[in-house]
C-alpha cells in the first residue's frame, strides 16, 4: 500500500510539471511555447474596511485563465507577456476590470467596493457564482456573517455554531448540546480553528450559545470532506473561522448590540495609517447583574464573556505581521455552596512573507488552552477540582505557483500537548476531602505535507496531496501500565513501569493521502469526487449523549490507539437560471477504526485507571445530502436534506452486532428563508427537523423489596430513539431611518424561537410512578419547551 502511495504521489508531481492540454475545441488556445510567462500578483481587499477578500476571483476572460485569493487575500496569476484585461470579482462587491501591460513580473493590489444592491450581498458563497461547479473542492460550505446575522436568533444571540447545524450533513444531538456532528462523527472529531487557534469547547451556557462573538467573525468555512493535506488531527471535519482583521482601516469604526442575554462591542481603528490596525471585540452576558436585585440570589453569579484582539502590521508590501488573542469564559457561582467555571484561551503570531511574485509563505506560532474548575469554597466539604489541556504549535506553510496550471503548497508543523485530567485538593484543614491527582500526560504531534491544485484540461481539475503525521506519547515522570481483561469488561492495570520526563513511550506514524477531482459537464454543471484518509490522535472522553464542560481530553497511548478514517464522496453540482440557483447531490461513505466506547457503568471522572474503562471497535457512516440554494433576488435561502446512517461495532457490546451511535440521525431537514421586504426591513425563518437520536433505555426490570429497578439486559446499546426533533423560528431586522452622510446606523432585531412551543427532548430518564410504585414511567426533559421571543438593538458608526 505504501509503495502504491509513493508511486502515485511521484506520478502526480510529474504530471503537475507538465503543461495542461486542452480537450475542448471551443477552449481558448494556450500561448505558444516560446511565449514568455510573467506573474501578476497582489492582494484584494474590501475598499471600505480593508479586510482581505478570501476566495475572490482574478481572471482573464480572453484566455480562460483565473485563480482565487487565499486566506490573506493574496493571488498570483501566470500570464503571457503583453496587454491583458484583468477582472477582479467576488459576490457582494462591484466587479472591477483593469487593463495591464505585462513586460515582467508585476504586483497589483486592488480594493473592491461593496455592491449597493443589498440583495446581492445577503449570501456570500464564493469568488464567482459558478465557483461551486468550477472548483475541485467538494463537501465544503461557506457562511458569511451577513447571512448569519439576518437569521432568527435565540434570545437575541446570533450563533455561529447554530447556523452551521442548518447545513447538509451537520447535526446536533439535541437542544442545548455542545458542538455539532458532521457525517456521523463525534463532536471531538471536528477540528475547529479560530485564526489557527484550536477551540476545544465551542459553547457558552452548557451549549445554548456559541463561543464565537459574531461581531469579531469575518467568515467561516466548513470542510466535511475533501480536506486539504495542510490540515489534520481530526477525523470528520474542519471548521475554519476567520476573525476580522481591520486591515487598512481609514478611521475609527465601532459596532455593537444590546440584547436580552448579553451585550457586545467591537472597535476597529488604524494605529498607523495604511500600516497598522487593531480590532477589539468583547461580549458579556449579564444574568448575574439581575440576580443581585433579588435578595436571596445576590451572592450568586451566572454569566459568560469572551474577548478577542487582532493586530495587523504591514512592514512592507511583502511582509505582514498578525497577532490574535482570544479568551472566553463561563462562570457559575452559587453563594458559598458551589463554584464552576470553564473556557478557552489562545493566541497566534503569524508572519506572512512574499518571497517572489510566485512564492508566499506563512509562519505561525500558536498556543491554546481549555480548562475547567469546580469546587466548594468553604466548610467541611471545601475542595477545588481543576483540569486542562494545553498545546503549543509552530508551523510553516508555503504556496508556490509552479505554472499556469499548477499551484503547489507544502509545509511542516509541530505541536506539544500537556494533559492534566484532574487535580483535587482540599481548601481547609477541616475538609473531609483528601488530595487526589490523576497523572498528567504529555505528547508531541508532528506533520509534513505536500499538496497540488492542478488544471489538467479545460474540463478536468484536481487537488491532491499527501500528509505524513507522527504522534509520540511521552513520559511525564510517572508510571504507565498495560490494561488487560476480558472482552467487554473493565480491564486491570498490569506491567507497571516508571518513565522519564519526555521519554517516547509509544510512537505512531501514518500516511494520509487526500484527493479531489472535478469534471465539468457543461457551463452549468459538473461531477466531483473526493477521497480522504484522516487520523486523530487525541480523544474526548464522554460517556453521555450530550458532551459537558467536565469531559476530558486524553492522548493516544500505549493502550489507546489513534482513530483512523477513510471517506469517499461523489457529487453532482448544477447552477440554474444564470447562477441564481445552485443545487447539489453528494453521496458519501466513511469507515472508522479504533472508535471508543465504554463498559457499562463506566466512571470517567477522577479515575486513575480510565483506560481500563474504554472499549474499542469500528465505525461506519454513509448517506446522501441534497442541497438547493437561491443566491439572488429579494428572497434568498436554502433547503437541505440529509439521509444517513452512523453505526458502530464494539467488541463486547450489543452481542458484537452493529448498533447506531449516539449521534445517528436517519433524516435531517433544514429550510432557511431570507426576504427583503424593503431597503429597511428583512424577515427570515428557519425550520429544522431531525430523527430522534439513539439512546439506551432499560429493556428489563426486577423488583427489590417492593421497588422496581429498571435494567439494561443483553449488553444492548442505543436500543431506542428519543422523539423526533423539529422547530420553527422567525426573525425580522428593521433598519432605522438614516439621514444623508450620517455615520450612525442602527437596527432593531426581533426573533421568535421555537414558534409553536415544541417540547424537544434533551434527554429521557426513568422513575417510579408516584401513584403506583410498581410502575416505571419515562420522563422527558426539555431545555426549551415554550416560545422564546426576543429583541436586540444593534448599532455602528
Amino acid at each position: 500500500m505504501k509503495t502504491t502511495l509513493y508511486l502515485g504521489l511521484t506520478a502526480g508531481l510529474w504530471l503537475a510539471a507538465q503543461p495542461a492540454r486542452s480537450q475542448s475545441a471551443d477552449a481558448p488556445r494556450p500561448a505558444p511555447a516560446a511565449t514568455a510567462k510573467v506573474t501578476l500578483s497582489g492582494y484584494l481587499r474590501d475598499g471600505a474596511t480593508g479586510e482581505a477578500l478570501i476566495g475572490a476571483s482574478v481572471f482573464v476572460k480572453a484566455l480562460g485563465i483565473g485563480v482565487n485569493t487565499d486566506e490573506n487575500g493574496f493571488y498570483a496569476l501566470q500570464l503571457p507577456k503583453g496587454a491583458h484585461v484583468i477582472t477582479f470579482q467576488v459576490i457582494g462587491f462591484e466587479p472591477r476590470e483593469e487593463r495591464v501591460e505585462l513586460t515582467g513580473d508585476l504586483t497589483r493590489s486592488v480594493k473592491l467596493a461593496a455592491q449597493r444592491v443589498q440583495t446581492q450581498e445577503v449570501l456570500v458563497q464564493g469568488a464567482r457564482a459558478e465557483d461551486n461547479i468550477k472548483k475541485p473542492e467538494m463537501s465544503v460550505n461557506r457562511l458569511d456573517m451577513k447571512t448569519v446575522k439576518l437569521m432568527p436568533a435565540l434570545l437575541g444571540e446570533v450563533d455561529v455554531v447554530r447556523s452551521i447545524q442548518l447545513l447538509p450533513g451537520v447535526t446536533t444531538v439535541g437542544e442545548g448540546a455542545s458542538g455539532f456532528n458532521v457525517r456521523g462523527g463525534g463532536i471531538d472529531q471536528n477540528l475547529i480553528l479560530m485564526d489557527e487557534i484550536p477551540v476545544y469547547n465551542v459553547s457558552h451556557l452548557f451549549g445554548l450559545f456559541s463561543a464565537f462573538n459574531p461581531d469579531a467573525v469575518e467568515s467561516m468555512k466548513l470542510y466535511k470532506g475533501g480536506i486539504p493535506a495542510q490540515y489534520g488531527g481530526r477525523l470528520s471535519s474542519l471548521l475554519d473561522v476567520r476573525l476580522r482583521d481591520g486591515q487598512a482601516a481609514d478611521r475609527l469604526h465601532v459596532n455593537g448590540g444590546i440584547g436580552l442575554i448579553s451585550s457586545r462591542l467591537a472597535v476597529e481603528a488604524p494605529l498607523i495609517k495604511d500600516r497598522t490596525s487593531v480590532v477589539l471585540a468583547g461580549r458579556r452576558s449579564y444574568g448575574d447583574l439581575f440576580l443581585k436585585l433579588v435578595p436571596e440570589q445576590k451572592n450568586n453569579q451566572a454569566y459568560f464573556y469572551d474577548l478577542s484582539v487582532k493586530v495587523n502590521h504591514r512592514f512592507s508590501a511583502r511582509d505582514q505581521l498578525q497577532l490574535t488573542g482570544y479568551r472566553g469564559r463561563d462562570v457559575f457561582n452559587f453563594a458559598n455552596v458551589f463554584k464552576n467555571d470553564w473556557g478557552n484561551t489562545g493566541g497566534t503570531v503569524r508572519w506572512t512573507h512574499q518571497f517572489s511574485p510566485r512564492l508566499i509563505g506563512n509562519f505561525s506560532a500558536v498556543a491554546a488552552e481549555y480548562d475547567y474548575a469546580l469546587g466548594v469554597p468553604n466548610g467541611t466539604q471545601a475542595f477545588e477540582w481543576t483540569s486542562d489541556i494545553r498545546n503549543y504549535t509552530g508551523k510553516a506553510d508555503l504556496s508556490y505557483v509552479l505554472n499556469a496550471s499548477n499551484t503547489l503548497s507544502g509545509g511542516v508543523s509541530g505541536t506539544r500537548y500537556h494533559f492534566n485530567p484532574a487535580t483535587v485538593k482540599p481548601l481547609s484543614t477541616e475538609s473531609i476531602f483528601i488530595g487526589l491527582k490523576v497523572d498528567a500526560q504529555q505528547a508531541g504531534e508532528y506533520a509534513a505535507y505536500l499538496d497540488n491544485e492542478q488544471t489538467i484540461s479545460t474540463r478536468l481539475q484536481a487537488q491532491y496531496g499527501l500528509r505524513l503525521s507522527v504522534f509520540d506519547f511521552l513520559g511525564s515522570g510517572t508510571r504507565v501500565f498495560d490494561y488487560v481483561g476480558a472482552v467487554g469488561q473493565r480491564k486491570d492495570p498490569v506491567n507497571g513501569r516508571d518513565t522519564k520526563n519526555g521519554e517516547v513511550i509509544k510512537r505512531y506514524a501514518n500516511l494520509e493521502p487526500r484527493a479531489s477531482l472535478r469534471f465539468t459537464l457543461d457551463e452549468t454543471s459538473s461531477l466531483k469526487a473526493s477521497y480522504n484518509r484522516t487520523v486523530q490522535y487525541i480523544h474526548l472522553v464522554s460517556n453521555t449523549t450530550a458532551s459537558s464542560p467536565l469531559d476530558i481530553w486524553t492522548p493516544s497511548t500505549n493502550n489507546v490507539q489513534p482513530e483512523r478514517g477513510n471517506q469517499v464522496a461523489i457529487g453532482y453540482f448544477r447552477n440554474l437560471r444564470d447562477n441564481q440557483y445552485e443545487a447539489s447531490v453528494e453521496v458519501f461513505g466513511k469507515t472508522m477504526s479504533n472508535q471508543i466506547d465504554y463498559v457499562n457503568g463506566a466512571n470517567t471522572l477522577l479515575n486513575k485507571d480510565l483506560e481500563g474503562e474504554l472499549l474499542y471497535g469500528d465505525g461506519r457512516a454513509y448517506g446522501a445530502e441534497f442541497y438547493v440554494k437561491k443566491n439572488q433576488g429579494p428572497l434568498t435561502g436554502w433547503v437541505s436534506y440529509t439521509l444517513s446512517r452512523s453505526e458502530r461495532q464494539i467488541d463486547g457490546l450489543n452481542a458484537g452486532k452493529w448498533y447506531p451511535n449516539k449521534y445517528d440521525k436517519t433524516h435531517s431537514l433544514s429550510v432557511v428563508g431570507l426576504y427583503e421586504v424593503s431597503k429597511r426591513l428583512f424577515v427570515s425563518a428557519n425550520f429544522a427537523y431531525g430523527t430522534g437520536v439513539a439512546t439506551t433505555f432499560p429493556n428489563a426490570r426486577f423488583v427489590y423489596e417492593g421497588l422496581v429497578v429498571p435494567v439494561v439486559g443483553g449488553d444492548a446499546r442505543n436500543n431506542y430513539r428519543v422523539p423526533a426533533y423539529h422547530r420553527l423560528d422567525f426573525g425580522a431586522t428593521l433598519k432605522n431611518r438614516q439621514k444623508p452622510n450620517q455615520r450612525w446606523q442602527s437596527e432593531w432585531v426581533f426573533s421568535v424561537y421555537n414558534a409553536y412551543a415544541r417540547r424537544n427532548a434533551y434527554g429521557i430518564y426513568f422513575r417510579q410512578n408516584q401513584d403506583n410504585p410498581r410502575q416505571t414511567e419515562a420522563v422527558r426533559l426539555s431545555v426549551f419547551g415554550t416560545v422564546l421571543p426576543s429583541v436586540s438593538y444593534n448599532f455602528n458608526f
